[in-house]
């Protein structure tokens, strides 16, 4: 938001004459480095880079507004040809990443940053290409891209099950798995910080979508009088 609107202003302030040549190559300098999309195979590519992703979608909003096609009057008819500034401020005080990204990235946003949707099942032992340039690979990769800005699905759901009050004090968490997917390898270490702060035995309990208990972390204290 702010990366938008500082490159917005000041290119009217350019085109205004109020700033000249030099300040702006120097800024288009820092605002490139800041929206730089690193190619896929290039060794600095460390995922999507949120400042392009986020520039790119306010900036193809502002043209949807201004000159829409026919593509964005069928994706977007309710803000295609509107008011820029409004649809944008509306825009920014309704919706977080993940329903922002789910609601407005555009098709050809989609083919600029040549997304596509690979499935990687752990039943198989083949990667699956799961959304391509079409309307339904469209969609699919514009929900797909929004769920993983939504920390309830990158974040393990991890609750308290039980505190055993009348014998050990031990404390069972239960972990439910998102799309079978396990708790990493720090997950021992983090439960020997709970633990630490418990004063007392921690189980971790990993289910799957059936309610099976598919994994199980220990970490014992050592008794001490009460």
């Amino acid at each position: 938001w702010a990366t938008f609107w500082h490159y917005t202003i000041l290119q009217q302030l350019y085109k205004e004459g109020i700033v000249g040549d030099g300040f702006m190559l120097e800024f288009l300098q820092s605002h490139t480095n800041v929206v730089f999309q690193p190619a896929a195979t290039s060794p600095y590519y460390s995922g999507i880079n949120p400042y392009a992703l986020g520039f790119a979608m306010m900036s193809d909003i502002r043209r949807i507004c201004e000159n829409p096609t026919e593509e964005d009057r069928a994706w977007f008819p309710d803000i295609a040809g509107s008011d820029w500034i409004k649809t944008l401020d509306f825009a920014m005080r309704n919706f977080k990443d993940e329903s922002f990204i789910a609601q407005y990235l555009s098709p050809k946003l989609i083919r600029d940053f040549h997304f596509f949707a690979v499935l990687d099942d752990d039943r198989s032992d083949k990667l699956t290409i799961s959304a391509i340039h079409d309307e339904a690979g469209y969609r699919y990769v514009r929900q797909q891209l929004a769920e993983q800005y939504n920390i309830g699905n990158r974040e393990p759901n991890i609750q308290v099950w039980q505190v055993n009050t009348r014998d050990d004090r031990a404390l069972t968490l239960r972990h439910t798995q998102f799309q079978r997917r396990p708790l990493n390898g720090q997950a021992q270490e983090v439960l020997k910080h709970v633990a630490r702060l418990w004063g007392f035995d921690v189980r971790l309990e990993t289910m799957d979508t059936s309610g099976h208990v598919v994994s199980f972390l220990e970490c014992r204290r050592e008794k001490r009088n009460r």
